[in-house]
């Protein structure tokens, strides 16, 4: 005779969920970093949360496609910092960038747009004087310029400076080059908000205007010329910048490149006196661009082959190789000494002279760098120009402490809800509800190594939006208990013994219950795929647990509720929860009984 419906071999369904959690277990403690632990998100670990909103000159509208572009740009920036964890999301005109734990303040420097263009040097004038120095007149002022090397030169004579490389010292009979010092990728205050003015003009009217006026002062076709009218030109453009620390410069990401540019070095910072080798802050008359930051194909930075700090390598594609091959000849061809700058977001990074031609292509910038501020402006350039300019409107950091007190919160608030559906579930089903708490018990002994391993192999940070879908994920399966516990009071009020009546009840509940949670990860993929930031966090939890709930109750619940059907202690009354529904289920057999043998059931049996 064939077993009834529903009926299972449930030693095997629980052999193999145990299986299972020795295997992941096994993963979480001998693999990767064997921490035992998930990666939190920013609000209970700390970090930094930097907003970015994009600007055009004209103060329209982005487009849709620059901005997916600029957020993927960011999002391999943040990748490039190797901190796990980070997320990157656009929200309407803005990327908001998360970078959790103490690697959060990098985040500042990552809405960068990072617009490297070539420049010929047309001349430079240091921020404390009054007068103009053309290039060939700077006598005496050492370098501090980038260099560039050739791949040509032997590898075993260190001792000699490589081909394409200007000295440190100046040349005799010649004045060399006084390139402006490196800085650090950040941009400080610079990227701060600028708030409406009085006359009540909104942001983007303000920034439009901004723009337009530097644009036609420091970038006027004349500049580029001979003859008084390009003195008066450069005159005005030099007195309208402003260079001192932390000043706005409105053309930053949206210098037109086919015109010449009057910039600051990117070190503003005065001079130290005490510092032989300190360069001072300088203003830049510049040429159009000649080469574009475009054609780099790497950026890598190190520590410079004279010990003296840290410098910045590029490597060229092909067409950049040729064409800064071509340029660097016919610079250096010319009897007095030409500079090319370097010039990031509109910023003189360092402006070195051509002292022969670099036919490899591969370059260093030099400069004042730290090790910290090398190695970003390596990454910035790496991975590419945003495409659109971005201010930095909000800047939100987390401390640490904070983001603990949090947790604290998320977890008690999870032990208080826990407790009270353990007491509801044993104060109502007694036994039952036995098997209720130890199925959740394995519930959480479940998701929490999945979670573990999700945040070492995917990224997964789970902050406080997760711990609330993890608290609500325990109603979301104790549900899914209740609809199966109920089921099984029906078919013992029908007159069934509890072993009869567990298989029919499963095969009832299982479509209820698979509707139910299919409703739910429903919900939680649509909200996943709409919503940005911690939401999102939010719904893949409850997506997740809501996965997991369904193999708990077909891979436990079920089986432990077909073994303890041949519990006898399930015919108590008092302990099984089912004495009420036992006593029906007495009357509906005696009726059945009684209609079977053709009598009439007695009133109230």
């Amino acid at each position: 005779m064939a077993p009834p419906a529903g009926t299972i071999r449930p030693g095997r369904y629980l052999a193999f969920f145990l299986l299972i959690l020795v295997a992941l277990y096994g993963l979480v403690f001998f693999t990767g970093d064997r921490e035992a632990r998930p990666t939190l998100g920013i609000d209970l670990s700390g970090g930094t949360t930097v907003t970015m909103t994009a600007r055009t000159p004209d103060g329209s509208e982005p487009e849709h496609e620059q901005l997916e572009q600029a957020r993927e740009i960011i999002n391999e920036r943040v990748d490039g910092m190797g901190v796990a964890g980070a997320e990157v999301v656009r929200n309407g005109n803005n990327i908001v960038i998360t970078v959790p734990g103490e690697e959060g303040e990098q985040a500042r420097t990552l809405g960068q747009t990072a617009r490297l263009g070539f420049r010929e040097v047309i001349a430079q004038v240091p921020v404390e004087s009054e007068g103009m120095q053309q290039p060939d007149e700077q006598e005496g002022d050492q370098s501090e310029s980038p260099a560039g090397e050739s791949d040509a030169e032997p590898a075993d004579e260190p001792s000699e400076e490589p081909s394409g490389e200007p000295t440190e010292e100046p040349a005799e009979g010649g004045g060399s080059t006084a390139g402006a010092p490196g800085g650090a990728a950040a941009t400080g205050d610079a990227g701060a908000r600028r708030q409406a003015d009085d006359s009540g003009e909104g942001l983007d009217e303000e920034t439009r205007q901004e723009i337009a006026e530097a644009k036609e002062v420091r970038q006027n076709p004349a500049i580029g010329e001979e003859g008084p009218e390009a003195q008066q030109a450069i005159q005005a453009a030099l007195e309208s910048l402003d260079c001192s620390p932390g000043a706005v410069d409105p053309l930053r990401g949206n210098d037109d490149p086919d015109l010449p540019l009057v910039a600051c070095s990117k070190d503003r910072e005065p001079a130290d006196p005490n510092d032989p080798e300190a360069i001072p802050p300088s203003k830049y008359v510049l040429g159009p661009v000649i080469l574009e930051g475009e054609h780099i194909s790497d950026a890598n930075s190190g520590f410079r082959q004279d010990g003296a700090g840290h410098q910045v390598t590029l490597d060229f594609d092909s067409e950049g190789t040729s064409e800064w091959a071509q340029i660097t000849s016919d610079f250096a061809s010319v009897p007095e000494q030409k500079q090319v700058a370097f010039v990031l977001d509109t910023q003189v990074v360092s402006a070195p002279s051509v002292n022969e031609p670099i036919p490899g292509g591969n370059t260093r910038i030099t400069g004042n760098f730290s090790q910290s501020e090398a190695q970003d402006l390596a990454d910035i350039l790496q991975y590419g120009a945003l495409p659109l300019s971005f201010e930095q409107s909000d800047a939100r950091t987390v401390s640490p402490t904070l983001g603990l007190a949090s947790l604290k919160a998320g977890l008690l608030a999870g032990a208080l809800g826990f407790a009270l559906v353990i007491a509801y579930s044993v104060l109502y089903y007694r036994l039952l509800g036995v098997l209720l708490v130890a199925s959740l018990g394995l519930t959480a002994g479940l998701i929490y190594p999945v979670i573990v391993l999700l945040s070492r192999w995917m990224g997964y940070t789970l902050d406080l939006a997760g711990v609330a879908g993890l608290i609500i994920a325990v109603g979301v399966t104790a549900d899914s208990f209740v609809v199966y516990f109920e089921r099984l009071k029906d078919e013992i009020r029908g007159g069934r013994t509890v072993r009869s009546a567990v298989p029919r009840a499963w095969v009832r509940a299982r479509r209820t219950i698979l509707s139910a949670d299919a409703v739910v990860f429903l919900a939680a993929g649509v909200l996943y795929v709409l919503a940005v930031g911690q939401v999102k966090g939010f719904a893949f939890t409850i997506g997740l647990t809501t996965v997991l709930d369904l193999v708990v109750v077909f891979m436990v619940t079920h089986p432990l509720l077909a073994i303890a059907g041949h519990w006898r202690i399930l015919n108590n009354k008092t302990l099984s929860g089912l004495g009420m529904v036992q006593d029906l289920g007495a009357v509906a057999q005696r009726q059945r009984n009684a209609r079977a043998r053709g009598v009439a059931p007695a009133e109230g049996t």
